[in-house]
């Protein structure tokens, strides 16, 4: 009979902080306890202030996703004050948002996923001495070359926001910057200047060639087709991901949902992939059908979670936040809430994404080996080669048209409101309560709060919980399996919890 233990992992390279709690039985983990080690608690601050600090406060959640919860706060806002967002407005905000989102796809994989690929429990393998020149942190050569690459594309939000992070430039009814020609000039530059950079380090080939590749047969032919695929980033990844045995591990929840990505104007030449009013479709997918998001089936759950109320499970609009630690004591075990989506724990971020949009090249590769840490990865990396165009396009109908970036908006008195988007991890909601001019009530549930919830009621594991029970780890005392699943779902900490407690293993 194998013997059962109990080990505790620190994760580092977290976007704050995190450990998991695993039990062995002999080389396999039969459970797992993901817990944020710190209470956020902006729900808090946020109480009794004027409605439009929000458009201030909740940039500074995260300083990586800064401009997704601005977009998120200005959304709920313009639906509680009945603004009318002009196009040119909603475009500003999309490209933004995109370009965040370049940032973060492109330096989660070369300065944190790919990292791992020179643990020394690889020195054996075929490709370790191509990581070790890559992925070594700090002077890695597609580390160096990311990080120059992706500091110019943030000039972007610059230009049109203002500052990157924390800039506070949406507000309800659009946006206070005003781009002129010089400005969308110097946008497309920059832009230009990173498509051809990620087309030769990344893909190793256009955005146009890899948005060819429709099937898992496609990735195998497009990997060997040209040597310049295969020696980019992205052919290494392949490479690395087959002889790491990535695509067996981390299959999660199998239940994905997304708010759709990037609100269409009204008026526009680009297409878009679905028909829900976004770009990217909204959906949430489970046993591989695709329904329509319905924001009142959202509740979270806080009864493994340190908070406290009368009522264990609620919808974010009536949600409170009440810390109540109890340290290992019971069955509480994590600053994290627990949402569900109509009761089903759900992951979200870039493969949520392309199930809700039903992308043949991953709906091919989940129905053939269920999701992995290899597909869930991949389609981080190749997100960027849907949108560069679509930013391309909306710049150049910004300088086409002279339409307003501004409607008035209707004073805030009273009202609720929702804003739910795609942040580069996931799905990001605001959800506001405003009472005689001021905030009553103000809940967030970020991407990382759905991928690393605890537990709830009925016993579900969160999604990377999921993904670990059941894991096998061929070496206990170094458990890589560990590091690829966890980081598979780029997880970001500091929107999911904020303050230390000293008092709990940390």
């Amino acid at each position: 009979m194998s013997a059962r233990k109990k080990v505790v992992v620190p994760l580092n390279r977290v976007e704050g902080d995190l450990k998991v709690h695993l039990e062995y039985d002999g080389n396999k983990i039969y459970d797992a306890f993901s817990a944020g080690t710190m209470y956020r608690g902006f729900e808090n601050i946020m109480k009794e202030r004027g409605p439009l600090d929000g458009l201030v406060i909740t940039p500074r959640i995260c300083g990586i996703c800064t401009t997704s919860h601005l977009y998120a706060a200005a959304k709920a806002l313009d639906m509680i004050s009945q603004a009318v967002v002009p196009d040119n407005a909603t475009r500003v905000r999309n490209i933004t948002l995109i370009a965040e989102q370049l940032q973060n796809d492109v330096r989660h994989h070369t300065m944190q996923f790919m990292v791992d690929a020179t643990n020394p429990v690889y020195e054996n393998a075929p490709f370790y001495e191509e990581a070790i020149e890559r992925y070594t942190p700090i002077r890695g050569s597609s580390i160096v070359s990311a990080i120059q690459s992706t500091k110019r594309v943030l000039e972007i939000v610059s230009i049109l926001g203002g500052q990157w992070p924390h800039s506070s430039f949406m507000v309800p009814g659009g946006v206070v910057s005003v781009p002129g020609a010089n400005d969308i000039m110097q946008c497309k530059y920059v832009l230009r200047r990173f498509k051809s950079w990620y087309e030769k380090q990344i893909l190793g080939c256009t955005c146009e060639e890899w948005n060819q590749v429709q099937s898992a047969r496609d990735l195998e032919d497009w990997l060997e087709s040209s040597p310049s695929r295969y020696s980019s980033d992205l052919g290494f990844y392949l490479r690395f991901g087959r002889e790491a045995g990535l695509d067996r591990l981390g299959k999660g929840t199998e239940n994905f949902i997304s708010y759709g990505f990037l609100d269409m104007p009204r008026k526009t030449g680009v297409k878009s992939l679905g028909s829900t009013g976004y770009y990217f479709p909204a959906g949430f997918v489970s046993s591989g059908m695709v329904r329509q998001v319905n924001q009142h089936e959202i509740k979270e759950d806080i009864s493994h979670s340190w908070f406290t109320n009368d009522e264990t499970e609620l919808h974010p609009y009536e949600g409170v936040t009440i810390p109540y630690a109890t340290g290992s004591e019971g069955r509480r075990y994590s600053w994290a809430k627990a949402p569900r989506y109509d009761g089903h724990p759900a992951e979200t971020g870039p493969l949520a994404q392309m199930m809700a949009l039903q992308h043949p090249l991953f709906t091919d590769m989940v129905n053939q080996s269920a999701p992995s840490v290899f597909s869930r990865q991949l389609a981080r990396i190749v997100r960027p080669a849907l949108t560069i165009s679509v930013m391309d396009q909306w710049l150049d109908e910004i300088a086409e048209t002279d339409e307003p970036f501004f409607t008035p908006y209707n004073d805030i008195k009273n009202g609720q409101g929702h804003g739910m988007v795609e942040a580069p991890r996931g799905s990001l909601g605001h959800w506001v309560i405003i009472e005689d001019g001021r905030i009553k009530r103000y809940q967030v549930i970020s991407p990382t709060t759905w991928n690393a919830s605890p537990r709830d009621a009925n016993g579900q594991l969160g999604p990377w919980e999921r993904a670990l029970a059941g894991t096998a780890i061929k070496n206990p005392n170094a458990p890589i399996e560990v590091d690829h699943i966890v980081r598979s779902f780029d997880p970001c900490l500091v929107c999911t919890v904020h303050c230390a407690d000293l008092r709990w293993e940390v």
